[in-house]
């Protein structure tokens, strides 16, 4: 089942890049207690991927915090170096939290899980974007496969 606006961000763990190396922590913990602009990517590195989603939320991420957003989180099914490297050649470090959802827990238990093996990427998260307020979902985009533009920054933008 799909999340849905009104739910709460499952329990599931996912990885952030620390000191020594990848750290899981629990999605849910990630968006506690703040106001979250969430998005789910297919990949790093991929066309629309590297060229609109993420740029865009690089270039509002003022905006989005000027509304209210304290932080703006990606997620990927990508690990966590993988992730790093995307973060460092858009120049996101500093506005996006990427975050790496490499065994898809957090895109399984969201009901966000893709098959793109037809494209020869296997399962991905199928792209979206949300606005999480202390951990539920507020606002929700949904694209459908190969299509861009519900999921964006500006989107959010005109939510909040």
């Amino acid at each position: 089942m799909t999340i849905k606006v009104g739910d709460a961000i499952p329990q599931s763990e996912v990885f952030v890049l620390g000191e020594s190396g990848p750290e899981g922590i629990a999605a849910s913990k990630l968006v506690a207690g703040k106001k979250v602009a969430l998005f789910g990517v297919p990949g790093a590195f991929t066309r629309t991927c590297s060229a609109r989603h993420l740029p865009g939320f690089v270039t509002h991420a003022a905006e989005l915090k000027a509304k209210g957003v304290d932080e703006i989180i990606c997620i990927a099914v990508n690990d966590v170096f993988v992730l790093d490297a995307w973060a460092r050649e858009h120049g996101a470090k500093d506005a996006v939290t990427l975050v790496s959802d490499g065994a898809l827990n957090f895109t399984r238990a969201a009901g966000l899980e893709t098959d793109m093996s037809d494209r020869g990427f296997g399962p991905r998260c199928r792209r979206f974007s949300m606005i999480v307020d202390d951990g539920t979902v507020t606002h929700l985009h949904l694209e459908e496969p190969g299509a861009f533009g519900e999921t964006s920054a500006e989107i959010l933008l005109e939510d909040l």
